[in-house]
């Protein structure tokens, strides 16, 4: 209840909503209903104008040749998701709202961020949106027929308390889309830095405090041979305010990181 109470006083109480479920025999408005809500979650509170709609998978999926998951995955896979948020963006944030869109949660871990940046450096762009649609926590969590919903809002079970947090510098209102191109969580998941929870700013995103910490990067270069990777470990030491930056020229380069811890 808490929790309940402390996103309705952060302006999230408009997210939490029963889930939206497509049920068979289903009516035109329902099926509207729908639509727009997929619109909504996959492309981060966007108006979608109707000549950028995909008339084709919403055909599909009115006539019931693909469920609700299958048009989730034609519109992250559309042209209009990659203009909106990879070309766009940087690599870290495009896998940032990935978790967000997708999932309903923010990325826990840097593990979990390293792995998706080695899956669309090896696989490419459709793999990389494949891995959350086609993943057991998908299945799980919506089915084939719920539209994903920000499920971290709440307590689900499986995810770290630091997720709830996390999930307000991400979702900072009803009325904000993920226009920001800017990653929100860089830092504090590189660092394992708690994300302290604070009321919803003018613009989208929350505003981290500058701190005077430092910080151990140890990194490895991801694509060379697993028996040469302990002789390519590297390190750096760098302040709070160029840990992002750091962070993000060692994926650019194909690195890994292995730990950040904070130095004295």
């Amino acid at each position: 209840m808490g929790k309940l109470t402390t996103s309705a006083t952060l302006g999230l109480d408009a997210f939490e909503v029963d889930p939206l479920e497509l049920r068979p025999n289903s009516s035109e408005t329902d099926l509207e209903v729908i639509i727009k809500a997929v619109y909504k979650q996959v492309l981060g509170n966007e108006y979608v104008m109707e000549s950028q709609s995909l008339s084709s998978a919403e055909s599909q999926l009115r006539n019931g040749d693909i469920t609700v998951r299958e048009f989730v995955r034609s519109v992250a896979q559309s042209s209009l998701y990659q203009l909106s948020f990879f070309h766009s963006s940087s690599q870290y944030r495009f896998i940032e709202l990935n978790f967000k869109h997708l999932l309903g949660r923010p990325p826990q871990s840097q593990e979990e961020i390293a792995e998706h940046v080695q899956i669309y450096n090896d696989q490419g762009y459709g793999a990389e949106i494949d891995s959350y649609i086609n993943s057991e926590e998908y299945i799980q969590s919506f089915g084939e027929n719920v539209v994903p919903y920000h499920r971290s809002i709440r307590s689900v079970g499986g995810l770290k308390n630091e997720v709830f947090n996390r999930t307000f510098s991400l979702l900072r209102g009803s009325a904000t889309s993920d226009r920001d191109n800017s990653a929100k969580l860089i830092t504090s998941i590189a660092a394992n830095l708690p994300t302290s929870i604070k009321p919803p700013a003018v613009g989208n995103g929350a505003c981290y405090g500058n701190t005077g910490k430092r910080f151990c990067i140890k990194f490895t270069a991801s694509k060379a041979p697993a028996r040469l990777r302990k002789y390519s470990r590297q390190e750096c030491v760098v302040d709070y305010s160029q840990m992002s930056q750091q962070v993000q020229n060692i994926h650019k380069t194909g690195g890994r990181i292995i730990s950040v811890t904070e130095v004295a």
